[in-house]
């Protein structure tokens, strides 16, 4: 097929990377020309697994370019695939300021276009948003009516950030939503390779799975972190108790999220949980359980600054900075909310963190960390030096297996708090977990 794909963020320069392998020919677009330079030489724009070497070879192939301008993708292609941004607004709610472009984009060039063009939403949108946003817009600029004239779909992802290659790969569900069958069989001719059940409902329906999965993903994470902290409090291993408890694969579903350990961030869960909830009220709806997802989050982020707090020192180490090892990103990063406390209470802090040192040079979250955290920016290292090896204490943040051998350099007098469950054995005086 002949796809341009609308924003080459995490979701679109992976999915680039991956429609490309299986012969598809795609056009990266997106408004910054730095972007579009590393996609078009076949450099990823951020860091995660495999994807430097994928882009690369579809690139090498003929099979990947890259533009900023919008007409020309889509004259070139008979897919449009939106992978924008959708941040969070004060109030909670989706800001859909980026899809609008999109479609106002799309719309004004398929309006004299004599092929039938099909527009597919991939970025995470609230139900009703295609709807109420995506289908007036391009009928407005179009002069077209969708379904008829063009096709619209929606097709929400489910790729983890530092295994969304293997995840694309591998799909629990391959999930969309047509408005009509002709888009509906382009999807199912699209991912006809995966080895995963394709599920095509109503967009309303489609767009509210999304939700639902990273809703309850969410809800996992604050649950395992509440039974862990209630079990530290009463000398329980929390780590024990819900390793049991997710032995239960029946009524449990899955184990992946149900680990005690730090607060959950990143580009996807926070903003859900917040849409979810605002939506809920715009509907005088009472749902506490959702709710109080992001309040019990903020608290787990509490619980760690009271335990540095407990432990009398002043100069505090952290290992990890992104939200999760394996990805320099930022966005919601509990560890930058630490962080930040930490600093505003005095403390000494020094950072480590390769894949974010990076970013702050070469990646994808340069502007962000100029831009936002400048003052921490400035602590981070790239090398475990002395500000590292002499902190008093030392909180290990994400999941980096390269941080182990830092704490075998550690002398035996200096603390350390695990938040992610990286140490096994946490019996030392000098050592504790968040939840064990």
């Amino acid at each position: 097929m002949k796809i341009s794909i609308f924003g080459m963020g995490y979701v679109g320069a992976v999915c680039s990377a991956c429609m490309a392998k299986r012969g598809n020919n795609i056009i990266g677009v997106d408004v910054s020309q730095e972007k579009v330079a590393m996609i078009a030489s076949g450099k990823s724009p951020i860091v995660e697994a495999g994807l430097n070497e994928l882009l690369a070879e579809g690139v090498r192939n003929n099979f990947i370019t890259a533009t900023s301008d919008y007409r020309e993708a889509v004259l070139d292609s008979d897919v449009s695939m939106v992978c924008v941004p959708t941040p969070s607004l004060k109030n909670g709610n989706l800001n859909t300021d980026f899809i609008k472009e999109v479609c106002k984009e799309i719309g004004s060039v398929i309006k004299n276009k004599d092929t039938r063009h099909t527009v597919i939403i991939r970025s995470t949108v609230l139900p009703g948003t295609v709807a109420d946003v995506v289908i007036p817009t391009l009928e407005k600029y179009s002069g077209k009516t969708a379904g008829d004239d063009f096709g619209v779909g929606v097709n929400p992802e489910f790729l983890r950030e530092s295994t969304a290659i293997y995840d694309y790969d591998n799909p629990p569900m391959t999930v969309v939503g047509a408005l009509d069958d002709t888009t509906a069989q382009i999807l199912e001719q699209l991912y006809s390779d995966l080895d995963a059940p394709f599920i095509c409902e109503d967009i309303a329906v489609a767009e509210m799975i999304k939700y639902s999965c990273n809703v309850w993903h969410a809800l996992k994470v604050s649950f395992a972190n509440e039974i862990g902290s209630i079990a530290k409090a009463v000398n329980v291993d929390g780590r024990r108790v819900m390793k049991v408890v997710c032995e239960d694969k029946k009524l449990n579903l899955s184990s992946y999220y149900m680990k005690p350990g730090f607060a959950f961030g990143g580009s996807c869960l926070p903003k859900d949980v917040r849409a979810l909830s605002y939506r809920a009220k715009q509907m005088d709806l009472e749902t506490p359980v959702i709710s109080s997802i992001m309040q019990s989050n903020e608290e787990h982020i509490t619980r760690a600054f009271n335990m540095v707090e407990e432990s009398k020192v002043r100069k505090v180490a952290m290992l990890g900075l992104s939200f999760k090892a394996g990805t320099d990103d930022l966005r919601e990063s509990p560890f930058v909310i630490l962080a930040e406390k930490l600093l505003g209470k005095g403390y000494d802090l020094s950072i480590l963190d390769r894949n974010v040192k990076y970013a702050s040079v070469h990646g994808s979250n340069k502007e962000y960390i100029n831009n936002h955290i400048p003052h921490i920016s400035s602590l981070l290292e790239d090398t475990p030096v002395p500000a590292i090896l002499n902190a008093e204490l030392v909180l290990i943040c994400n999941g980096d297996e390269s941080y182990k051998s830092i704490l075998g350099d550690l002398p035996h007098s200096t603390k350390v708090i695990d938040l992610h469950g990286l140490i096994a054995d946490t019996s030392d005086t000098e050592q504790q977990g968040i939840c064990w």
